[in-house]
C-alpha cells in the first residue's frame, strides 16, 4: 500500500512538472480536438495508467500485450503512426493474436443457434475480436470530453468488483480498487486540464476493459451475456452509429469529425446557455456520465435475466438516437443561422 500512496503522490507531482514545462503535448487544432478544449495539455494519462495495468496482471504475456496496444496510441499521439488505416490494421492483427493465443472467446449469446456457431473456433475468434476493435475505437471516440471515459471506466470496474463478478485470478480484488483510485486521481487532473488521455490511455483502458468484461462473462457463466453488453453498450454503440452515419454521408469512418453525441451535448449547452468552453466541457461529460451510471446501475438489478437486459439495451439506444436528432437539429439550425 505505501508503494501505491508514493506512486499516486508521483503521478500527480509528475503531471503538473509536465504540464509545467510543456511536455507530451500534442495540441494539433484539428476541429475534432479543438471543439471544447483550446489549450495545449499534456497527454499523459495513458502513460500513469499503464504501469498499475501490466504491473497488477498476473500473466505476464497480458501485460505484453496491453504494452503494445499503449504503444500504438503513443505512436498516435506523437505524430508518428498517422495513418488511421495502418493503426487500424495494426489492432486487428494485435487483437486477432491476443484472442487466439489467450483463447479470450465469447462462448455463449443464449441464443441456440449462435452459439452454435461461436462453438467454431473459425467464427469464434474474429467475432471477439471485432467486439474488442469496436470497444477500444468506441473509447477512444467518447474520450472527448474532460473525464468521460474515465468516469465510465470507474464505473464499470466498480460494478463489477460490486458484484463480485472479476476473474481474480488474472487480478486481484486488492489491485482492481488500486487501480480505480488512480483514474478517481487521473479524473481529478484530467478535469482541471491538467493531463489528458490521449489515444495511447483511450486505447488501454478500452482493451484493458474489454479483457475484464470477456474474462467476467467466461467466469460467470449465470450472468446474461447481455449484462455486459449494457456495460459497455455506449462507447460500442457509438462507434458502429458514427460508422453507419459517416458511410451514409459517404465519408470515411476512419476519418475524424465533430458530430459525435457528446460533442453535440456539448454544443448544446455552450450555445443554449452561453457557458464558459470549460465549464460546458465538465457538464456535458457530468450529464452524460450520470446517464450512463443510470443504466449501467439499473442492469446490476437482474444480471442474470437476457430479457431484462436486452429491453434495457433496446431503452438505451432509443433513447441516444432521440437525444441525437433533436441535438444534431439544433446544432444544424445554429449553424445555418450562424452563417
Amino acid at each position: 500500500m505505501l508503494f501505491f500512496y508514493v506512486y499516486l503522490l508521483l503521478v500527480l507531482v509528475l503531471s503538473l512538472v509536465l504540464k509545467k514545462k510543456g511536455v507530451l503535448l500534442n495540441f494539433s487544432g484539428d476541429i475534432h480536438q479543438s471543439f471544447s478544449n483550446k489549450k495545449n495539455v499534456p497527454l499523459a494519462g495513458g502513460l500513469f495508467i499503464l504501469f498499475p495495468i501490466i504491473f497488477f496482471l498476473n500473466d505476464f504475456l497480458i501485460s505484453c500485450f496491453m504494452f503494445s496496444i499503449y504503444l500504438i496510441g503513443f505512436f498516435s499521439d506523437r505524430k508518428i503512426l498517422v495513418s488511421p488505416k495502418k493503426r487500424f490494421l495494426i489492432q486487428c492483427v494485435l487483437i486477432l493474436l491476443f484472442v487466439m493465443v489467450l483463447d479470450i472467446r465469447i462462448n455463449s449469446s443464449r441464443i441456440e443457434f449462435f452459439d452454435i456457431i461461436l462453438n467454431n473456433k473459425i467464427f469464434a475468434v474474429p467475432f471477439s475480436a471485432f467486439c474488442l476493435l469496436i470497444l477500444i475505437n468506441g473509447s477512444n471516440f467518447i474520450d472527448g470530453l474532460n473525464g468521460l471515459l474515465i468516469s465510465f471506466t470507474i464505473i464499470i470496474l466498480f460494478m463489477l468488483t460490486k458484484l463480485n463478478l472479476i476473474d481474480y485470478s488474472i487480478i486481484s480484488y486488492q489491485s482492481v480498487n488500486l487501480i480505480i483510485f488512480t483514474l478517481l486521481l487521473l479524473l481529478l487532473l484530467n478535469i482541471f486540464n491538467v493531463l489528458m488521455l490521449g489515444d495511447s490511455g483511450a486505447y488501454l483502458l478500452g482493451f484493458f476493459v474489454g479483457f475484464i468484461i470477456i474474462s467476467s462473462h467466461l467466469s460467470n457463466p449465470d450472468i446474461s451475456p447481455y449484462f455486459f453488453i449494457s456495460l459497455i453498450w455506449y462507447p460500442c454503440f457509438e462507434n458502429l452509429f458514427s460508422i453507419l452515419r459517416k458511410l451514409n454521408k459517404e465519408f470515411s469512418p476512419l476519418k475524424p469529425d465533430s458530430k459525435h453525441l457528446h460533442q453535440l451535448v456539448f454544443f448544446f449547452l455552450s450555445k443554449k446557455f452561453n457557458l464558459r468552453l470549460v465549464l460546458s466541457n465538465n457538464l456535458s461529460s457530468t450529464i452524460i456520465c450520470f446517464f450512463n451510471f443510470l443504466i449501467i446501475y439499473i442492469s446490476t438489478l437482474n444480471p442474470g435475466s437476457t430479457i431484462f437486459q436486452i429491453k434495457l439495451i433496446a431503452t438505451s439506444i432509443i433513447f441516444y438516437n432521440v437525444s441525437y436528432m433533436f441535438l444534431f437539429k439544433f446544432y444544424k439550425l445554429n449553424l445555418i443561422s450562424k452563417k
